[in-house]
């Protein structure tokens, strides 16, 4: 039996100073790889690595294989350029020192 139900998904990928978003219309059963791929962005960016980025719905990390279900976003996660540590305790120095300035 050919499933024929589609269902409506998000691919979004974002950007220092933009977000791209693409809305699909797939077959119930789609994996993520395959939603990236119809969504073009793989192509319109070929800087996308996903064999060093990590993909994921909504904060949490999926495999390529994950099958979507309608309604969902799928990121297309950036490698972070800083330490978020490092960068939240160079924050609170930055902080301390303006206090008593």
């Amino acid at each position: 039996m050919v499933n024929n139900k589609k269902i409506l998904i998000e691919v979004v990928y974002a950007l220092p100073d933009a977000q791209y978003q693409v809305t699909l219309e797939l077959v119930e059963g789609v994996t993520a790889h395959a939603a990236l791929e119809f969504s073009g962005l793989l192509k319109k960016f070929p800087e996308i690595d996903l064999q060093c980025q990590s993909i994921g719905i909504l904060g949490r990390t999926v495999k390529p294989d994950y099958i979507l279900k309608h309604g969902q976003r799928l990121e297309i996660y950036r490698q972070l350029t800083r330490d978020p540590k490092q960068a939240r305790r160079e924050r609170a120095v930055q902080g301390k020192l303006n206090k008593h300035s």
